[in-house]
C-alpha cells in the first residue's frame, strides 16, 4: 500500500487554530480561527519515491475579534492570494514503518481586518514572505495534528510593501478530522 496519495487527488481539511497572537500595529489579540484548507497532489520531480508536492487550491480561515470586554470588535479573514501556480508545499515520507510524515505547507495571503463601529474601510494586509506551516505527522490525511509556524509572518499593506502593519506571531493550528 502506498503511503503518499495519488497524484491529482485534491484533499479538502479543516483547520482550528485556538487563542492566535496576533500584533496590530501597537495591540495584541488573542483570535480563535476556524476554516480549511485543499491540496491538489503534484509530482516532486526531485523526489519522486519519497515525496510529493502540494498544491494549495483553496484556503480560508476566520476569526471574531472581541475587545477587552468581550464585545465583538470585528473579523479577521485570512484567504489564499491566488491559486498556487508554483507549488512550493512538500509532504514527504520520512519513516516507513510505523509511516512518519514531515509536511511543509507555504502559503501566501490576504489578510482583511474588519473592526466594527469605527468606520473605517476594512484594512487589507498581504504577507510580506510567505508563511510557513510545518507538520510532523504519522498519517496523510491530517487527522487533528498540529502545525506550527516556523517562524512569525508579516503584514505588510501592498501601498507600504516597507511598513509591517501587523505580525501574526504565532499560528497553532490543528489541521483535519476535526
Amino acid at each position: 500500500m502506498p503511503l503518499l496519495p495519488p497524484i491529482g487527488a485534491e484533499i479538502p481539511c479543516s483547520m482550528l487554530a485556538i487563542n492566535t497572537p496576533l500584533q496590530i500595529r501597537t495591540s495584541l489579540l488573542t483570535v480563535d480561527f476556524r476554516g480549511g484548507i485543499k491540496h491538489r497532489v503534484d509530482v516532486n520531480p526531485n523526489d519522486p519515491m519519497n515525496s510529493v508536492r502540494l498544491r494549495t487550491v483553496g484556503f480560508k480561515m476566520s476569526a471574531a475579534m472581541t475587545d477587552e470586554t468581550g464585545n465583538g470588535g470585528g473579523s479577521v479573514t485570512i484567504e489564499q492570494n491566488d491559486v498556487d501556480a508554483d507549488p512550493k508545499s512538500l509532504l514527504k515520507v520520512t519513516q516507513t514503518f510505523p509511516p512518519k510524515f514531515e509536511i511543509i505547507t507555504v502559503l501566501d495571503f490576504t489578510v482583511t481586518i474588519e473592526q466594527s463601529g469605527n468606520g473605517d474601510e476594512p484594512l487589507v494586509l498581504t504577507t510580506k514572505d510567505p508563511a510557513k506551516l510545518i507538520g510532523t505527522l504519522t498519517q496523510y490525511p491530517p487527522k487533528g495534528d498540529l502545525y506550527q509556524l516556523q517562524s512569525p509572518v508579516d503584514l505588510i499593506d501592498l501601498e507600504n510593501p516597507d511598513i509591517v502593519v501587523a505580525t501574526i506571531q504565532k499560528l497553532p493550528v490543528k489541521i483535519g478530522g476535526l
